[in-house]
């Protein structure tokens, strides 16, 4: 959740104040798409080693893949989730970053 810092403003005469964010809200997706290629197994595998899964998250997120046709399993900034993507499509896997708002 952002932080924000109330901070007066700088001049004595206004009588606003500024809100100040200090913490940046993360707004990059890491979406595995499915396929009907890749096992189960595999794609659990994956999001364990790769993402940091534990064996549930990865087994749900795996669910949600093959029955929505994709699924965002991972939240961040794109310099977080970028070699991560790039690990997944290395295995085999479609991944993709996407921006959400």
């Amino acid at each position: 959740m952002p932080q924000f810092i109330h901070k007066e403003a700088a001049q004595p005469w206004e009588k606003s104040s500024v809100d100040v964010l200090t913490e940046a809200v993360p707004n990059f997706s890491l979406v595995v798409w499915n396929d009907e290629v890749n096992t189960f197994e595999w794609v659990i595998e994956t999001l364990i080693e790769i993402c940091g899964h534990n064996e549930e998250q990865a087994e749900q997120c795996a669910l949600f893949i093959h029955h929505k046709g994709k699924y965002a399993v991972k939240k961040g900034d794109y310099d977080t989730l970028k070699p991560m993507c790039d690990a997944i499509t290395d295995r085999g896997i479609g991944a993709t970053i996407e921006v959400f708002v």
